[in-house]
């Protein structure tokens, strides 16, 4: 079945560092269906990631998120997604620097840029986070799928010492605060 064109589920675009880290974050997530990493934001027609690699063709590492909104809100994803990484880091997460590590919000409807407005101005007016939250809201723009080699990743590849030192916390992370939001098939 064609998840992503299924009238039962709606996407989610997010940006929030490397794509690894938050497609590993949002596929342990109960009512995700499909989680793709991915380019989107940027110049060119089907970048490959030796491309966004120098920050030259604008793109962000980013994740499209197929999900059920009968299981999952949109308002839950926003939660999880500022919860797993530092949304006041202007193209930056942790060591990684460059435009593709932004922090951005790609909505695919009016109604999701509302709800993404609404969360970061609470987020804001509750001062969650010591700086001011510099996470961009845009409207979707076209989303190219990264290499074979990208996709689900950590799942294939939790031994490999960046998954162990950045990855890894952001699942314990996730496990302790959300526990009752995890698909307990994928952990």
């Amino acid at each position: 079945m064609d998840k992503q064109n299924n009238s039962e589920f709606e996407t989610a675009i997010f940006a929030g560092g490397c794509f690894w880290c938050t497609e590993a974050v949002f596929q342990r997530l109960s009512g995700v269906e499909q989680v793709i990493s991915g380019y989107t934001g940027g110049t060119i027609k089907n970048p490959a990631y030796r491309e966004i690699c120098t920050g030259r063709t604008g793109h962000a590492e980013a994740v499209k998120i197929i999900f059920n909104p009968t299981q999952v809100s949109y308002t839950e994803l926003l939660e999880v997604f500022f919860a797993t990484h530092d949304p006041t880091t202007m193209n930056r997460q942790g060591n990684d620097v460059g435009t593709q590590y932004r922090s951005e919000i790609f909505y695919t409807s009016e109604g999701q840029k509302e709800e993404a407005e609404k969360f970061i101005a609470l987020l804001e007016s509750e001062k969650v986070f010591p700086s001011k939250i510099v996470t961009a809201i845009s409207e979707e723009k076209p989303f190219y799928n990264a290499e074979v080699e990208h996709q689900n990743y950590f799942n294939d590849n939790s031994n490999q010492p960046y998954c162990q030192f950045i990855i890894n916390p952001k699942i314990k992370k996730l496990e302790k605060h959300y526990a009752q939001k995890l698909n307990t098939t994928l952990k």
